[in-house]
């Protein structure tokens, strides 16, 4: 296994071993194109060979009865090898449409059970161009030079059978002919499979570059980054017209070859039979038999081409599978409690160095606690470990005894959620959105979680209430709207504990007033952990956890803090004397 930023690749191995697998799934209808493409390929074997019958017969003056039996007979096997192509074409799509759906609905389920940090650190734009561009490629490979392929095998195995059973020596020559194509084909093969997979890597790229600037349109406008933006993407765009015109260099020294190198078998048998003295019956046969043999091995060829476009793209598909999983298989078992405790923690980001290091810290169920502390203390990356969305480097996040990180998704949701300023409306209607979090609630649980958190008049006021299709080709909602949405989830998913990251620091004034009433709806009865910019936060909480260089440095209620003199006191009076001046 390779792999390409962050996401694997798989490697040749286990491609063969995926492309078995999918192959055993549906080995009825497999086995089924395979054996009518033989009897389809059998049947036409018959032309050439009956050609050869009738050159014979005209020189040994033979009547016009005799050809006229032997021309029907080869119309018969035309139509015959005709219908049983056809049928086993069908078959063979059939078989390939069946096999996408499967590989579809791997890749969803795998990217599914990606955690949330390997997404985050890989980008989302390669995830995205292996769920479009490759997996589109793929299922053209199913539905098309899959079947193609097949066919032409069987077809070419037979033929050159065909041309043995008929003279071995002029057989043999025929295949000595074919040299320069099997040169060719080894001079591609070694070097497309890594051109391939370098294209699709630098096409990833671009996608991450183009996904990257979009996302963070709103901020790139306001540091006036368009320049940088349009420099990162060129640079984008020309490593992958690099990659591009080196499968196309590939491709252009390869078809030509081939093209010059399918006469050299057919002239050379026409040659060798003349030599031979061999019957003019079997030398025609023989040309024809070796010029309908280069018909299937173009197909081949091309096939084998594209095979090692999809073959790349299969890999970066199938790579999905040898990544870590959000969650071990199994699971964990439920925590016993509520408690939250995180003992020896460290954490470390593949860039850069520690940013906890060694944390211990307990949260009581119900209290409320402030986390505070200036810029790239770790407060952030101590609230996702707290919520399972990474997992430590060393030490241990437990709740009820049991690590956060290894949570199912559903157990996990209803223990600790994170809420940050980022909020997402996906696409879909009202009640898509919400039965994200509780997919079991009725419509009575819906409105009721919708009015907790002070949403309940504008989706009423929606021209199809929950039915309402929001987002892209939908109805657009503000950010107070799908923070909203966003908090009326958490209520669905009831966890008894919440994590706030300045969930409304980006928000303008009037959306964060609309924001926090609904967060104080959402607030009540629950743990909840802090991560405070404003120390107005860490005044009201039960207690304060200050962090400094990826350390706990302090940990008390405000006053002792104040008291103690401590850099929380430092901190409180800066920011007590900047809202006094």
């Amino acid at each position: 296994m390779t792999t390409t930023g962050h996401l694997p690749v798989a490697g040749r191995a286990e491609v063969r071993r995926a492309t078995l697998r999918l192959v055993q799934a549906d080995r009825a209808a497999f086995t089924a194109a395979i054996v009518l493409n033989a009897l389809a390929a059998a049947t036409g074997l018959a032309g050439p060979w009956l050609v050869g019958r009738i050159v014979d017969a005209v020189r040994a003056g033979r009547g016009v009865g005799a050809v006229d039996q032997l021309a029907r007979w080869i119309v018969l096997c035309a139509l015959a090898q005709l219908l049983l192509a056809r049928f086993a074409r069908y078959l063979g799509h059939r078989f390939g449409e069946r096999t996408l759906a499967r590989v579809r609905e791997e890749f969803v389920d795998r990217a599914l059970a990606l955690p949330a940090s390997v997404v985050e650190r890989a980008g989302t734009g390669d995830l995205t161009a292996r769920g479009t561009g490759d997996v589109a490629t793929v299922g053209t490979t199913l539905r098309d030079v899959g079947p193609e392929l097949l066919v032409c095998s069987v077809q070419a195995l037979f033929v050159m059978g065909a041309v043995f059973v008929l003279d071995p020596v002029l057989a043999l020559f025929g295949v000595v002919g074919l040299t320069p194509v099997w040169v060719a084909l080894r001079w591609y093969l070694r070097r497309a499979r890594d051109g391939y997979l370098a294209e699709g890597a630098a096409t990833s790229a671009v996608a991450e570059s183009v996904t990257a600037t979009v996302a963070g349109a709103r901020t790139v406008e306001a540091f006036r980054l368009q320049e940088q933006r349009i420099a990162t993407s060129r640079d984008a765009l020309e490593a992958n017209r690099k990659a591009r015109f080196y499968t196309l260099y590939l491709r252009s020294v390869f078809f030509p070859a081939v093209e010059v190198s399918y006469t050299v078998p057919v002239a050379g048998v026409l040659l060798l039979g003349g030599l031979l003295h061999a019957g003019v019956g079997v030398v025609v046969s023989a040309a024809l038999y070796l010029r309908q043999f280069t018909e299937p091995l173009d197909q081949i060829l091309m096939r084998v081409e594209q095979l090692q476009s999809s073959g790349a793209s299969f890999a970066r598909v199938e790579g999905l599978a040898q990544a870590p999983r959000a969650v071990p298989e199994g699971g964990a078992p439920a925590p016993a409690d509520d408690r939250i405790d995180v003992r020896g923690v460290r954490y470390a980001y593949e860039r850069g160095g520690e940013v906890l290091r060694g944390v211990d810290l307990t949260v009581r169920p119900g209290e409320r606690l402030a986390v505070v502390g200036p810029s790239g203390a770790g407060k952030t990356t101590l609230s996702r470990l707290l919520a399972g969305v990474d997992a430590p480097g060393a030490g241990t996040v437990t709740v009820g005894g049991v690590p956060i990180a290894g949570l199912e998704p559903e157990l996990l949701r209803r223990q600790v959620v994170l809420v940050t300023q980022e909020h997402h409306v996906f696409l879909g209607t009202v009640r898509d959105n919400l039965l994200i979090a509780e997919p079991g609630a009725d419509d009575a649980g819906l409105w009721a979680a919708l009015t907790a958190v002070g949403a309940e008049h504008w989706v009423r006021a929606l021209p199809e209430g929950l039915d309402t299709v929001l987002g892209t080709g939908g109805r657009a909602v503000d950010g107070s709207q799908a923070q909203q949405l966003a908090l009326a989830r958490v209520v669905l998913a009831d966890p008894h504990t919440l994590i706030l990251d300045e969930a409304t620091a980006l928000l303008d004034p009037a959306t964060a007033r609309h924001t926090e009433r609904a967060l104080a709806a959402v607030l009540a009865g629950r743990t909840v952990i802090a991560i405070a910019h404003r120390l107005g936060t860490a005044h009201d909480a039960d207690r304060v956890a200050v962090m400094e260089g990826g350390l706990l440095t302090e940990l008390g209620t405000h006053d002792e803090l104040v008291a103690a003199g401590g850099a929380y006191a430092a901190l409180w009076a800066a920011w007590h004397g900047d809202r006094t001046a």
